[in-house]
């Protein structure tokens, strides 16, 4: 009997590193997706212009350099922070929103929320 439960925690332990090794990998593999999405942005001019509105999709909702809660999205891949959303507004929302200023290597952008 001792054997037995010996053998079954063996088991549930080979599974548990198991998932932990799949988990491992697939983090390290975003962190690779990310750097190569990076690397391509900072090779192409943004498609996005300075003082122009754009209408996107938040993707999510983070405090970025600045500390205060801000909306994410993607004009054609290119990231747009976006500042002075209301808190009506949800990941998911369409906004409009117009170009402030881009990034030291122009590979993201903020912007000013003009309206849903």
């Amino acid at each position: 009997m001792n054997e037995l439960l010996v053998a079954a925690g063996g088991g549930t332990l080979i599974g548990i590193l198991a998932i932990a090794m799949l988990l491992r990998h697939r983090g390290s593999s975003d962190r690779a997706e990310s750097k190569r999405a990076h690397e391509q942005a900072q090779k192409r001019e943004p498609p996005v212009e300075l003082g122009e509105t754009y209408e996107f999709g938040i993707t999510e909702f983070s405090d970025h350099h600045s500390g205060e809660r801000v909306a994410v999205g993607k004009v054609e891949g290119f990231v747009l922070f976006t500042e002075d959303v209301p808190k009506s507004v949800s990941e998911g929302d369409v906004i409009r929103a117009k170009v402030l200023s881009f990034n030291k290597g122009k590979t993201s952008a903020d912007a000013s929320y003009e309206g849903k």
